[in-house]
C-alpha cells in the first residue's frame, strides 16, 4: 500500500465495527511461486541467487518465496520464460493448498485467468488427471492459455465460458475451485478506498453466490469445494458462505492452514452458522499479503 487511507472512507469505519483497524503502510511484499513441473527448487533458488535476486520463503506457503530484493523485473528472466516460476501474491497461492489436489483428479476451475492458480493446480497434481479451466471473459483468455503453456502445463482443457451457464455433460468431478470475481481490497489496488463503494461490493454478491452453486452442483458426494476472494468484506465472504451451509448441501471444514484469523462469526452484529469460524480471513498485514478469505468445503449430499 503506497499511501495512507482517507480517514474519510466509511470502509474505514466498517472494519473499525469488524474489530480491526486497517494499517495504513502494510508491507505486502512481491512473491513468487517455484513451478516444480519445470524445475527442481534448489536449481532455481541457485540460479536467481547468482543474479542477485534475494528470496525469503514463505513459510505457510509450499511453494511461495517473498521477493525481497531484485535489480530488474522478474517478468523478464530465462527462468520466468521457461515457467520455472509464476509471480503470485502470497495468499493467493493458499486456495489450491487448501484444495490439496491429488494425481489423477479430475477438477474444476471455475474462474481460471490469467491461470495462476489453474497451473498451481496442475503442479499439485503432477501434470495428472484433468484440470477443465473455465474463464468468462475472452480478452483473458489469452492470457490463461499462455501461462498454461509457458509453466510445461499438460492436463488442463481451457475453454471460454461462463460458470454460471456452462454444461458438462457427465462429468463427476473430484473438486472445484471458485476464486470468485470481488471488489478487491485497499492493499491490492492503489486508490481503493476512493473509488469503492459498498454498491460495488453488493453487486457482487449474487455472482458469487451462482457460482458457488453450481460448483457444488458439480462435484461429487464427499468432493471438495474451495471459495475464495482477495476481499475483505463480509458480504462477499462469511454471508456467502454462511448462505450456502443454510441452502446447499455442505459443510465448512477446517482449511488445514498455520495463517490467518477464523471467519466471523457475528459481521455487523449478524449471527452467522457456527461452522463459518472454519473459514480463514487473512487481514493485509497477517503474512505480507494483499488481504485474503478462504473456506473448503465438503459436499455431503
Amino acid at each position: 500500500m503506497n499511501k495512507s487511507p482517507s480517514k474519510k472512507s466509511p470502509f474505514l469505519e466498517r472494519y473499525a465495527r469488524l474489530g480491526h483497524e486497517l494499517v495504513p503502510t502494510v508491507a505486502t511484499g512481491p512473491a513468487l511461486r517455484v513451478n516444480t513441473l519445470a524445475t527442481e527448487t534448489s536449481v532455481l533458488l541457485a540460479r536467481l541467487e547468482k543474479r542477485g535476486i534475494k528470496l525469503e520463503k514463505i513459510p505457510f506457503a509450499r511453494d511461495g518465496y517473498w521477493i525481497t530484493e531484485a535489480r530488474f523485473s522478474l517478468a523478464s528472466t530465462t527462468e520466468y520464460l521457461r515457467g520455472q516460476y509464476y509471480l503470485q501474491d502470497a495468499a493467493a497461492q493458499l486456495p489450491v493448498q487448501v484444495l490439496m489436489p491429488k494425481p489423477g483428479d479430475v477438477v474444476l476451475d471455475c474462474c481460471a485467468a490469467p491461470g495462476g492458480k489453474t497451473t498451481q493446480l496442475s503442479q499439485w497434481m503432477e501434470n495428472q488427471g484433468v484440470i477443465i479451466s473455465l474463464e468468462m471473459a475472452e480478452h483473458r483468455l489469452k492470457s490463461l492459455k499462455s501461462n498454461i503453456e509457458r509453466c510445461g502445463v499438460k492436463n488442463v482443457l481451457a475453454y471460454h465460458a461462463d460458470m454460471q451457464h456452462a454444461t458438462f455433460a457427465d462429468i463427476e468431478f473430484d473438486a472445484a475451485l471458485v476464486d470468485a470475481p470481488c471488489a478487491g481490497n485497499p492493499a491490492s489496488e492503489p486508490g481503493w478506498l476512493e473509488r469503492r463503494t459498498l454498491a460495488d461490493v453488493n453487486h457482487n454478491v449474487p455472482i458469487q453466490r451462482k457460482l458457488l452453486q453450481r460448483a457444488v452442483g458439480l462435484v461429487k458426494k464427499g468432493g471438495v469445494i474451495v471459495y475464495s476472494t482477495c476481499s475483505l468484506e463480509p458480504e462477499e465472504n462469511e454471508f456467502v458462505i454462511d448462505w450456502a451451509l443454510h441452502n446447499l448441501p455442505v459443510k465448512c471444514v477446517e482449511p488445514g492452514l498455520d495463517i490467518g484469523e477464523p471467519g466471523l462469526a457475528a459481521p455487523f452484529g449478524k449471527k452467522l452458522h457456527d461452522d463459518i469460524t472454519n473459514a480463514r480471513r487473512l487481514w493485509p498485514e497477517q503474512g505480507k499479503n494483499e488481504g485474503f478469505f478462504v473456506a473448503k468445503l465438503v459436499r455431503h449430499g
